[in-house]
């Protein structure tokens, strides 16, 4: 055998090895046979370079340093789930769901949600290729060397794979190797991590990848995108498995609600058995024609659900409520209290909200009061302690003017939250503006953190988002702490924002409302920011998916004359106020409203949305009277369906969606 086939065979060899015994719980040969192996590949891969492989079982040791992640777009979004803490709601979203899809629906995947972080893989030929981590469901982080590290990701798959695929998981850190990593760091006199999530998902952005191998993460995998030669998600996690993926043993396929809540109570008896953290259930329609049917929403799919199991409480004594603004001006109560340990972290402040909720509570100060985490995450105030309410002062009545600038707050009618009114003169709102502007998922101006906002607006250099492209390197210097090389790095990073597309560029400027998928609908549908002022309230609230509320806060925006003022300024600096070039091919579909259902043989459903979007036309989840197309595949929905007949809207299939984007065929269809 020569040296290049003794290569490839260990590496087999270890491949094979390491699968069984992470996945499979097999040891096929002990530790000290691995480890001789594994150091004889090494040897040999040191002595013949030439036979470099990017997925040799080598590269899980570690060593490649990382000095920036580079970002990528997902091919499939990464929504995040809709949660729940009832059983009721559970039952809901059943009927819910059935509703919309037209029939009984009684078959369902159970599996526990692990408590970690989220990651998207890349495989093509059977090895991997890039590692994504969620970032804002659009576009993610890079982080294949750390990836690579993690012994139970397959670098190399088994069996009867597909030619290209995507499979999504839960990177978490086991219980045992989060108190072995904390029982280091205590001997060396180090800080402690707070929990295994959060040390988890930090694990993933260090730079060296060598530091990463040695804090034992793991992956459970959930779900295969790209992937259609199943019919059900649980068959398709079944046969990722046999491909090398670890998928936890516990998940279960059901019948009935009855089964489902037995599954949830079931593992909230055993949740502390085991020996990594999980936070709730999630349930998903098994059947992936229906999970297809009922698509998603703006932000969830609809065919998936997470019942979170209730979050430790605690009691403890009110100290005061003060007051912060935000960017859109409104006032948030904020409740300070005698510091507790919640879930393993040192709490002492917790949102209130709004005055609503200072009312619901009947809250007085020297209140004992409960507080639990929100999703694990996020302290907030429950309830009252009545048992030890005494003889404390008058109920705790919000302010009426702004804490900051002194203005006379306003509630609008049907929101709970109060505002203050001066949004162009309040101080925390215009730097809350410039923060937002400036970030990174915004116009993502690198060195141009919130302390650095706050420091140059102190300083007089901006007031406002526009001046931010008036910085000259002389305003920078001349500030304490900013070298020269910082401010020439930031004037750079601001010359460089100038390519943003329209989408960014208008959940920049900040509209109360407007995210960055209301953004990105609004960009596509108007084109412009000419046009998009220009329309009226008819215009608006015919974009799928905004509601009146989204549309009074824009036509609101617009009609501010300092607004218009700031973006006349942007437009004059050059940022892109018009959908890019490249992002359209034509104006066939121009303003046509196209609803996708069933399944299709050569194209994805994501590429047929892009087709629409590339083409000028509006994606829609309903069929109503605005309605101008259905592309309509293999199984499409029947209440889909039957309302098209109704409204006497064409269903055309995938063959004439793709003739009519090249020929003569549009005026045919959309007559």
């Amino acid at each position: 055998m020569n040296q290049e086939d003794r290569i490839k065979s260990l590496r087999n060899k270890l491949h094979t090895y390491n699968n069984a015994y992470y996945n499979e719980d097999e040891s096929l040969i002990s530790d000290f046979e691995f480890d001789m192996l594994l150091k004889e590949l090494e040897e040999l891969e040191k002595t013949y370079p030439q036979f470099y492989d990017e997925n040799s079982p080598t590269v899980r040791i570690g060593g490649e340093v990382t000095k920036k992640f580079q970002s990528f777009n997902h091919n499939y979004p990464m929504y995040s789930l809709a949660n729940t803490y009832s059983k009721d709601e559970i039952k809901e979203w059943i009927r819910r769901i059935e509703k919309k899809y037209g029939q009984n629906i009684n078959d369902f995947n159970c599996e526990l949600k692990f408590d970690g972080a989220s990651i998207n893989l890349y495989y093509e030929k059977g090895k991997l290729v890039r590692a994504l981590t969620r970032g804002d469901g659009i576009k993610g982080d890079d982080v294949t060397s750390n990836i690579k590290t993690i012994k139970n990701i397959p670098l190399i798959l088994n069996g009867a794979y597909p030619e290209k695929f995507e499979i999504r998981g839960e990177v978490i850190l086991p219980i045992d190797s989060f108190n072995f990593l904390n029982s280091k760091r205590k001997e060396e006199g180090l800080p402690l991590f707070r929990n295994p999530r959060n040390t988890a998902s930090g694990s993933l952005k260090l730079q060296d990848s060598r530091e990463v191998a040695l804090r034992r993460l793991k992956c459970f995998f959930y779900s295969v995108v790209g992937e259609n030669s199943c019919l059900f998600h649980s068959e398709l996690l079944k046969k990722s498995r046999q491909w090398g993926f670890f998928i936890p043993e516990s998940m279960k396929r059901v019948n009935s609600v009855d089964e489902i809540f037995h599954f949830i109570d079931f593992w909230e008896n055993k949740k502390t058995e085991l020996p990594y953290e999980i936070d709730g259930i999630v349930i998903k329609v098994n059947s992936i024609k229906v999970q297809n049917e009922l698509d998603f929403t703006s932000k969830v799919p609809r065919w998936a659900i997470s019942y979170k199991y209730k979050a430790e409480r605690q009691s403890t004594r009110l100290l005061s409520v003060t007051y912060q603004v935000g960017r859109t001006g409104a006032v948030t109560p904020v409740a300070n209290f005698e510091p507790i340990n919640l879930s393993g972290t040192i709490v002492k402040r917790a949102t209130l909200h709004n005055s609503d909720q200072i009312e619901k509570l009947s809250l007085r100060i020297g209140d004992y009061v409960y507080v639990e985490k929100g999703g694990e995450i996020i302290p907030k105030i429950v309830g009252i302690d009545q048992l030890r309410r005494g003889n404390f002062d008058d109920l705790i009545k919000f302010i009426t003017y702004c804490p900051d600038c002194g203005s006379k707050l306003k509630k609008i009618e049907g929101e709970a939250q109060h505002y203050c009114k001066d949004e162009n003169e309040c101080k925390t709102q215009i730097i809350g503006k410039i923060q937002h502007f400036v970030s990174r998922k915004a116009m993502n101006i690198e060195g141009f953190g919130s302390e650095r906002v706050v420091l140059l607006f102190n300083n007089g250099i901006i007031s406002n988002i526009a001046e931010i492209y008036k910085i000259e390197i002389e305003d920078l210097v001349s500030l304490e702490g900013m070298a020269e090389k910082s401010a020439i790095s930031l004037i750079k990073s601001i010359k460089q924002s100038k390519k943003q597309p329209f989408q960014k560029v208008l959940f920049s400027i900040g509209i109360r409302y407007v995210g960055e998928t209301v953004a990105s609908k609004l960009a596509n549908h108007f084109g412009s920011i000419e046009n998009l002022i220009n329309s009226s309230y008819d215009d608006l609230i015919s974009v799928e998916e905004i509601g009146e509320k989204i549309v009074n806060s824009i036509i609101n925006y617009f009609n501010n004359s300092q607004n218009l003022s700031i973006i006349e300024k942007l437009l004059k600096v050059g940022l892109n106020f018009k959908t890019g070039v490249n992002n359209k091919k034509s104006n066939i579909l121009n303003g046509k409203n196209i609803v996708i259902s069933g399944a299709f043989e050569n194209l994805s459903r994501e590429k047929i949305k892009q087709l629409i979007l590339e083409n000028g036309g509006n994606l829609s989840s309903a069929v109503n009277s605005k309605t101008k197309i259905i592309i309509g595949g293999q199984s499409i929905g029947p209440s889909k369906k039957k309302k098209a007949e109704i409204l006497k809207i064409p269903i055309i299939s995938e063959k004439d969606f793709l003739e009519m984007l090249d020929t003569k065929h549009t005026k045919r269809v959309l007559k």
